[in-house]
């Protein structure tokens, strides 16, 4: 399943998942005439899209689900009418993607459709028959869900076909953007974590005083280059509030630190120390720690070593039963009557088995979203609860974390995937411009 199917699967769940369901969402409210003062209004067509109706009822359902969505997250409730005219717009879009679709032969058979229930079920760790239940309790038939995950496959191969096959990055776009960003002078673009040694000259000082200190600085100094930890020398000799922390003043965009602190690591690399510098708080001596670019992948990246056992969902055994089987696997663990490799190399239906389940180090992204979602709840030793992807139902364990280089290759991979999701956004919205435009779209408004 790609990417955007994903998001769009996982959409449609939002449209029936309610507050304190596995994902969080929005209820449906049932469908058909608007209500406007307690009395029951007739429903009537507000657009005409290549002689299919768009109906009143549509867009304040959709209206409503999208404010009831917002509301849920907290989010400032925009102007209702900008909300009706933004809902007819989408809606207008995808019923020409969805004619265009259909008149270019793309089709959706019955087991796409159950396949794809089935990976939001296991996404959101519900069977088929809680996730049908929620639905019908949320507004809409089973009928009606699943007709609207056919529209929203029949889109996703049509964008897949129509926008995302003609994308390409090219080598030298890769280049091209790193230079950019490398030469940009904007320093809300950079980001650097410094730390300092002050040595605070009073502001009354006899020159005498100000060159003990200036002295002072210039020992902290002549220690941080030969190589002391830097530190130790803050909390030694530093004035500033920041000392407890190593010096260490944060990590923050350059436009954030006083020129003379940006133009004096300018040219430093990271453990870089700068000369001393005086300003009118007295002596500074800066070490960087930390530079970035929030535009360019960062040059570090935190891996974790996991183990898992694996069983797998089918005829011989029901999801409850493999969450039953591992619960009872986490107490035994949790107890000590159990070790966990060994479970694994008995148990799992996993390649790792063979190696107690670990999984070795891996990066961010390379397990599916569920599995990772998982791990990233999880400290080094926590065990987790039964964890239900789409390959089954999990038993996982953090061994460890760890902060690595990334090679320029991965990088360069990092930079190639962000160009094509730029350029697939504006593809998709030139594409989708120049459809509706070929398109018959007569608004109406409402009876008098």
């Amino acid at each position: 399943m790609t990417h955007r199917l994903v998001v769009l699967t996982l959409f449609a769940l939002s449209l029936f998942a309610g507050p304190g369901a596995p994902a969080q969402g929005l209820r449906i409210s049932p469908g058909g005439p608007a209500r406007a003062d307690g009395v029951l209004q007739a429903d009537y067509i507000v657009a005409v899209v290549n002689s299919e109706p768009i109906t009143h009822g549509e867009v304040l359902r959709d209206s409503q689900r999208l404010m009831q969505q917002l509301a849920q997250q907290n989010r400032p409730l925009p102007d209702s009418q900008e909300v009706s005219r933004q809902v007819l717009e989408s809606l207008i879009n995808q019923k020409v993607q969805l004619q265009f679709a259909k008149e270019s032969g793309i089709r959706v058979d019955d087991a796409a459709i159950d396949q794809a229930v089935q990976n939001i079920a296991r996404q959101n760790q519900l069977d088929v028959a809680e996730l049908e239940r929620r639905v019908v309790a949320g507004g809409l038939s089973v009928g009606q869900f699943r007709a609207q995950l056919r529209d929203q496959l029949m889109l996703t191969r049509l964008r897949e076909r129509e926008v995302d096959s003609q994308v390409r990055v090219s080598d030298l776009d890769v280049d091209r953007y790193i230079l950019e960003q490398q030469n940009s002078a904007d320093p809300a673009t950079h980001q650097i974590n410094l730390a300092q040694i002050l040595i605070a000259v009073p502001e009354n000082a006899t020159s005498e005083q100000t060159a003990a200190l200036e002295t002072k600085a210039r020992n902290a100094l002549a220690r941080a280059r030969a190589g002391e930890d830097f530190a130790a020398l803050a909390q030694q000799f530093s004035n500033a509030p920041e000392r407890a922390n190593g010096g260490q003043l944060g990590l923050r965009s350059s436009d954030r630190y006083p020129p003379l602190f940006v133009d004096a690591t300018r040219h430093l690399a990271v453990g870089g120390i700068s000369d001393v510098l005086r300003s009118p708080a007295g002596f500074h001596i800066l070490k960087v720690i930390e530079k970035t670019n929030p535009a360019m992948p960062s040059a570090m990246v935190t891996q974790t070593r996991a183990r898992h056992i694996l069983l797998h969902v089918n005829a011989q055994r029901s999801e409850a039963a493999a969450r039953q089987q591992l619960t009872a696997f986490r107490k035994r663990i949790v107890s000590e009557q159990a070790n966990f490799a060994t479970l694994a190399r008995d148990f799992s239906e996993d390649a790792s088995a063979t190696k107690g389940g670990d999984l070795g180090w891996a990066s961010p992204g390379m397990f599916v979203p569920e599995f990772e979602a998982a791990l990233e709840a999880l400290a080094p030793g926590d065990l987790s609860e039964p964890v239900v992807s789409r390959f089954g139902v999990h038993l996982v364990q953090v061994m460890e974390r760890r902060q690595v280089q990334r090679s320029e290759r991965e990088r360069r991979e990092m930079v190639r995937a962000a160009l094509r999701e730029k350029k697939l956004e504006e593809m998709y919205l030139n594409w989708a411009q120049e459809l509706r435009a070929r398109a018959y779209v007569e608004m109406r408004a409402p009876p008098k």
